[in-house]
């Protein structure tokens, strides 16, 4: 085989530590337009002025700030490092060939952290700011596990204190990612719980009450609030955290920039926007800015299709502890059926990603509530390629396959870019239920 020829076969594509971005990259400055700011509810107590009794110092200025690159610290540069950054970007010649695609397929390897998603990349970064700020304790909600995994273990390399409120529809069947989270010092407790007034009101209603993101995210709120001592960390929606996500998309566009490759579609899935954020944004950033032409699609289930719902100010969370924002959703109450792939059970999606959806930049896909289509995808991918991606991953791989079967039927050779946020050695329970494997 020719030297050209290798190159054409190129399987993984690799960065240097020397070559890992040194920034983030901050999409505010580059929008359309503005984005609408939180607000205020129009009765209540002041929820903006809350604000920095919940979210830290440092994550509450990246919120805001209007610097297109936001410098990563040294030492947080060397934690990354140590979380196995910079990851690789895999060209999937085995699927392409499954397929019988003339589309190149590529997807980012996020599965390789050591607690299987892209979660620590801005799990690192609050845990690493909680510290210079002066906080012993960590609190939060998970939704899948993968973000509540990924605190706990940026909280024990910062010596903090983790607590943990996870939707008990996913708690009371993962019990082997508990346990993880648990090795890594956390409290770990089923959402709704008997520990907080807005879990109370719930649990005492209901005891096997299944839960929700948004329930879970008022009670690591109202958990933080109640102790000087402890601070709660965001895994998704808000800007600092996609922000903190970018350096997954930065480091795929310099790898394909080694290659001489660009794509002509980014895909993900998306629950609450930060790994499609982080994945998309900077690609998204050479669209608004440098005229770039690049279709992008979020992957999704019909059991929580936000992006499908309404452009309005809403809280983010259940018991109305946050500010308003303008967002793509379905209510923050609603009640919405769990899932396997529960980290894309949210009401709500990030302003970020909203205000690009209403301004026609990004594309959806809802995928059916059962996942035997996902998981079939999903199946496909791990035959072919080897790795097994965790559940909210499988929407990622089944919209990368449904649209390489587009390119099969019209010939077309596009390249498809897709993220692979997190593995599912965790989640086989879901898959054997789903499949129906014995």
């Amino acid at each position: 085989m020719s030297s050209v020829n290798r190159k054409m076969q190129r399987r993984q594509i690799t960065l240097t530590t020397d070559e890992l971005p040194k920034r983030w990259y901050n999409i505010l400055p580059d929008l359309p337009e503005p984005l609408p700011p939180p607000k205020d509810p129009e009765t209540g107590e002041s929820r903006l002025k809350a604000l920095p009794e919940i979210l830290l110092a440092e994550c509450l200025k990246q919120e805001f700030s209007t610097d297109r690159w936001i410098d990563i610290p040294d030492e947080l540069l060397s934690i990354y490092q140590q979380a196995g950054r910079p990851r690789p970007l895999f060209r999937a010649l085995n699927l392409e060939k499954r397929l019988g695609t003339p589309a190149k397929m590529y997807y980012k390897s996020e599965f390789y952290s050591p607690t299987g998603s892209h979660k620590v990349n801005t799990a690192l970064a609050q845990a690493f700011y909680a510290r210079e700020q002066g906080f012993a304790r960590l609190t939060t909600e998970t939704g899948a596990g993968q973000w509540g995994t990924a605190l706990a273990y940026a909280a024990s390399l910062a010596n903090l204190k983790c607590t943990v409120y996870w939707v008990r529809a996913v708690h009371d069947w993962k019990n082997d990612r508990r346990g993880f989270m648990q090795l890594f010092g956390a409290e770990v407790y089923a959402s709704p719980s008997n520990l907080t007034e807005v879990g109370r009101k719930l649990y005492e209603k209901d005891r096997n009450h299944p839960g929700s993101l948004g329930i879970a995210i008022s009670e690591g709120i109202e958990d933080a609030k109640k102790d000087k001592n402890a601070i709660y960390c965001l895994g998704s929606v808000l800007n600092h955290v996609l922000m903190h996500q970018t350096i997954i998309g930065l480091e795929t566009q310099a790898q394909f920039e080694k290659i001489g490759e660009y794509p002509d579609l980014v895909i993900s899935c998306l629950g609450g926007g930060s790994n499609f954020g982080g994945f998309a944004l900077p690609f998204m950033g050479d669209v608004l800015t440098k005229g770039k032409k690049v279709k992008f699609i979020a992957a999704q289930s019909q059991a929580a299709p936000n992006l499908q719902g309404e452009y309005k100010y809403d809280f983010a969370d259940h018991g109305e502890l946050t500010p308003l924002l303008k967002m793509y959703t379905l209510g923050h109450q609603t009640s919405l059926p769990p899932i396997k792939g529960d980290g894309l059970r949210y009401h709500g999606c990030s302003p970020i990603i909203s205000l690009l959806r209403d301004k026609g930049y990004i594309d959806t896909v809802a995928y059916p509530q059962d996942e035997k289509q996902v998981f079939a995808h999903a199946r496909t991918f791990i035959q072919a390629e080897g790795f097994l991606p965790a559940p909210e991953s499988a929407y990622s791989i089944a919209c990368a396959i449904d649209e390489a079967l587009k390119c099969k039927q019209t010939g077309e050779e596009k390249v498809i870019a897709f993220n692979i946020s997190g593995h599912g050695f965790m989640d086989i329970p879901g898959y054997r239920e789903v499949l129906g494997l014995k």
